[in-house]
């Protein structure tokens, strides 16, 4: 019998669910850990087992790539601290809607039309939505952390084309999250170490294998089967998946204007890829499938 192929967009979607379940379950580690304990923690062994598999040569990398790489890592170490503070104030799906203003900002960068600028906007008013000022209970110190996050994001999403271009497989990986967790340990590192027992030890292994490491692995099997526009279409699910998460785990329910509001936040992101598509159609020398390994929301 022949071997059974999963298919690429399923490759994806379980990426996304495995992102967005280790969100949902690391909330549970923040009494003990705190949330910034538990994203130094999640960083540092997921750092440990990359960098003990792939055993870069640091040395051998150009010194111009290096620096990329380091940026990557700063990138992605304040991105997840960011991200952990917010979901410990404000809904998952809140969190991540929020925090997906930084793609769709990128997005309308890279199109270089003014009229991409409606995607941030469409997203920007489903987060108004989500967030429901006027009612007075908005956790500011959340959202204000679910921004940073958002501009790390953004960041991260620049950065990791520059390294993919210049470094191949694991290795700029592996160094991108050991910065990464250097860069946080000075905010996690004592309440980590502190709050630490064998449970949460075994807990934080599962978690770092959950969230960034099988991830990573099913979004390059998904990219070398599929385009990478399809790839972004469908990466702009993750709020909604977010929320659904957020619901079954956390019991986190939406009202009617936030689910509203999940919808706009999810279009804004599928009209901004279609649009970019279109756009890199129109230009010569440019392929779809083969352009690099990013997409447009890793």
């Amino acid at each position: 019998m022949g071997q059974v192929k999963i298919p690429a967009p399923a490759l994806a979607v379980s990426a996304m669910l495995a992102i967005q379940l280790g969100a949902a379950l690391s909330t549970h580690l923040f009494d003990a850990l705190t949330p910034a304990g538990a994203a130094w923690l999640r960083l540092s062994i997921a750092a440990a087992l990359l960098m003990a598999i792939t055993r870069p040569a640091i040395r051998s990398i150009p010194r111009r790539t290096l620096l990329s790489t380091l940026l990557l890592g700063t990138a992605t170490g304040l991105m997840t601290l960011m991200f952990m503070e917010a979901i410990a104030r404000i809904p998952l799906g809140t969190a991540v809607a929020i925090e997906f203003l930084g793609p769709l900002g990128v997005a309308a960068i890279r199109s270089h039309r003014r009229l991409a600028l409606i995607w941030p906007a469409l997203g920007l008013v489903g987060v108004v939505g989500l967030t429901q000022p006027w009612l007075g209970e908005l956790d500011v110190v959340g959202l204000l952390f679910a921004l940073a996050a958002a501009v790390g994001w953004g960041s991260y999403i620049m950065l990791t084309h520059r390294v993919g271009s210049q470094l191949d497989g694991f290795g700029g990986l592996a160094i991108s999250l050991s910065v990464g967790a250097v860069v946080i340990a000075p905010f996690g590192i004592a309440n980590a170490v502190g709050g630490l027992t064998p449970t949460l030890a075994a807990q934080s292994l599962g978690l770092a294998i959950l969230v960034p490491l099988l991830p990573f692995t099913l979004e390059l099997l998904a990219l070398r089967r599929m385009p990478i526009a399809a790839f972004g279409t469908l990466m702009a699910l993750e709020p909604g998946i977010a929320t659904v998460l957020g619901l079954a785990i956390l019991t986190q329910i939406p009202n009617p204007l936030q689910i509203a509001g999940i919808v706009l936040v999810i279009s804004a992101g599928i009209g901004a890829q279609q649009a970019n598509t279109s756009m890199e159609r129109q230009t010569p020398g440019k392929n779809s499938r083969n352009e690099g390994l990013e997409p447009l929301f890793p």
